[in-house]
């Protein structure tokens, strides 16, 4: 996969929910990719009245939202061709070329008049590459990464941080603020994909070491509970440690964002890093440890499950 090869341009707006003048939502609108996010991201355009057409690799997946009146269609392209506005929601870069550009993709369906918005995370260089495809039918092209995990999702709560065509994005703004809390205009496609890989790169290192003082504290001999509670009402306060700290201390990890996609959006954010010569050391070394934990079977666990990997490493050197 190439790397960035120059800076991100910066054309940035921030905008609430309803700030811009409310305009009617696509009549017809696809969802791609009903996983741990794209499932509540849909179940709530479902819940607000939008007609729906879905489409999974595991039909199954999808069935929930049938009932509750989703159109099931067999392919990307035919969700495409059948709908103003097709969402894709997707595990990674290989992922979502495929769906989008791939045999019976949704390019295929593509055409003037449509958009396509891709929610994905990847990289820059795969949201440019997905963006000609969709672009050469005549249809215009959003990306929109969401900062959120399950929860988030699930109570309308992301934030879309988005880039491409101004338009598609003002025509899809009340299905975004259906499924979040607040939206981002980027400017350029790569700027959505590179803003959710810094915010990644950032969450995966707090994890990290989050998981030492958890860790820490145990060992000297502090109360791993009382250290939730003193970092979640000081000035380092985040609301991933109050939320994700008391699973981690009884070792539970239900998964809101599996570490596989943790680590995959580190191993992106270094990539990032490195075409534009920008030392990352932090985000270098909370990668290897997100590698760790994967080699021990976690990779479909919370990214929280990280702190065994510590606890093996101190295992490991107490039996030296």
């Amino acid at each position: 996969m190439k790397r960035f090869s120059a800076p991100i341009s910066s054309s940035i707006s921030y905008v609430s929910p309803r700030a811009l003048a409310i305009t009617e939502p696509p009549a017809r609108v696809g969802f791609l990719g009903i996983g741990i996010m794209g499932s509540p991201m849909a179940h709530n355009l479902l819940k607000a009245g939008i007609d729906l057409s879905v489409w999974n690799r595991t039909k199954s997946k999808c069935d929930p939202l049938i009932t509750l009146g989703a159109k099931y269609k067999p392919s990307p392209e035919e969700v495409a061709a059948s709908c103003d506005v097709t969402f894709a929601m997707l595990a990674d870069p290989q992922s979502a070329v495929d769906v989008a550009c791939g045999k019976h993709g949704a390019a295929n369906g593509m055409g003037p008049g449509k958009g396509y918005v891709d929610v994905s995370t990847v990289d820059g260089d795969t949201s440019k590459l997905i963006s000609g495809h969709i672009k050469s039918t005549g249809a215009l092209f959003l990306e929109a990464p969401v900062s959120g995990s399950k929860k988030p999702a699930e109570d309308g709560q992301l934030i879309f941080l988005t880039a491409g065509d101004r338009n598609l994005y003002e025509t899809v703004a009340p299905l975004l603020d259906i499924m979040g809390k607040s939206k981002f205009y980027l400017g350029d496609v790569g700027n959505g994909a590179a803003m959710k890989l810094v915010v990644n790169m950032i969450m995966g290192s707090m994890m990290a070491s989050f998981s030492e003082g958890l860790l820490l504290s145990k060992k000297v001999g502090l109360d791993p509970d009382v250290l939730v509670k003193v970092v979640s009402q000081g000035a380092i306060s985040a609301p991933m440690y109050s939320t994700k700290g008391p699973s981690m201390i009884q070792s539970l990890y239900p998964t809101a964002f599996p570490l596989k996609h943790q680590q995959k959006d580190l191993r992106l954010a270094l990539w990032l890093a490195e075409s534009v010569s920008q030392p990352t050391p932090i985000a270098a070394a909370a990668n290897e440890l997100y590698k760790v934990a994967k080699s021990h079977g976690l990779s479909d666990q919370d990214f929280s499950a990280v702190i065994e990997a510590l606890k093996s490493k101190i295992q490991h050197s107490e039996t030296k």
